[in-house]
């Protein structure tokens, strides 16, 4: 198939080289001069509330900027649509208090979008910036999107949908985690969660989501205590149990932090996960109480 192409690519340029060295007719032996000029980058802002049938791309261009109709299959919906100022010379390294910034208002617009903490659903929400090109010609704009994944755990796949995600954590939803079963690892950790109905037999239950403060992203044992603390707390909030010393009696914790490359961007939301690790039950574990958590006799 290969030999065939470049057969037939070079029977089309030998042509073309005839046809140009014949020199007849309107032809004046100018190949270039009579081709429009590429027009200059432009700057273009993207539209909020918008789909995009292509992967999310975190540096935009108004060629691949192609908006569709939530209504349709897409991959990708703008949420927000936020300036970085105007007389900023280039675009915001990551880490920067800038890009963080810009996140931190793609949370805020991304959770009132979808009416509750998008992290509580099987969402991914990610910040878009123009092109090199595009921001010297003025483009300040930096584009939240958000993506519905197969899972929040390990090897997420992107979801192809229909339908806008506005309102798509108001009440139960398809999306919202809920219970989940445990998979674990040979050393009894906690290795995958797998999401299953609550009236089914299950050992684990999304609890709410544990934001970071100013902190580095964990790297050693000891790296981990505030994420455990914190997501303890949510856990005792969720269930109506004291948020005391007894607490690590009645639960386990689950905790699913964003990545290091997503905590550099400011991204500092911990999914946290109650997680009973000696039995299972058939019912959400959401206001149950110290009856439905309670501390071990023995």
């Amino acid at each position: 198939m290969r030999s065939a192409t470049t057969t037939l690519f070079a029977a089309a340029v030998t042509a073309a080289l005839l046809v140009a060295c014949a020199g007849s007719g309107d032809l004046d032996g100018d190949l270039t001069d009579d081709w429009a000029a590429l027009p200059p980058p432009s700057a273009f802002t993207p539209a909020a509330g918008v789909c995009q049938a292509a992967d999310f791309i975190d540096v935009l261009t108004l060629a691949s900027y192609e908006p569709v109709d939530c209504a349709g299959p897409h991959r990708v919906e703008t949420v927000h649509v936020g300036a970085f100022p105007a007389e900023r010379a280039s675009a915001p390294a990551g880490g920067s208090a800038e890009l963080r910034g810009a996140f931190a208002e793609c949370d805020t617009r991304a959770t009132g979008y979808v009416g509750d903490d998008w992290r509580a659903g099987r969402l991914r929400l990610s910040v878009a910036l123009p092109s090199g090109p595009g921001w010297a010609a003025g483009s300040r704009f930096f584009r939240c999107d958000l993506t519905e994944l197969s899972t929040v755990e390990a090897g997420a796949t992107v979801v192809v949908r229909s339908g806008s995600l506005r309102d798509a954590l108001k009440g139960a939803a398809g999306l919202r985690l809920g219970c989940q079963q445990t998979r674990r690892a040979a050393g009894r950790a906690v290795q995958t969660l797998v999401p299953v109905e609550c009236a089914q037999q299950h050992d684990a239950e999304f609890v709410g989501v544990w934001r970071a403060p100013e902190m580095a992203y964990p790297s050693r044992d000891s790296d981990w205590a505030p994420l455990y603390t914190g997501c303890r707390s949510a856990i005792a909030r969720f269930v109506g149990v004291p948020d005391d010393a007894r607490l690590s009696f009645r639960s386990g914790v689950v905790v699913r932090p964003p990545g290091a490359g997503r905590w550099r961007v400011g991204d500092r939301g911990v999914r946290c996960y109650l997680w009973l690790s000696d039995r299972t039950v058939t019912v959400s574990l959401k206001g149950a109480g110290p009856a439905g958590l309670p501390v071990p006799t023995k």
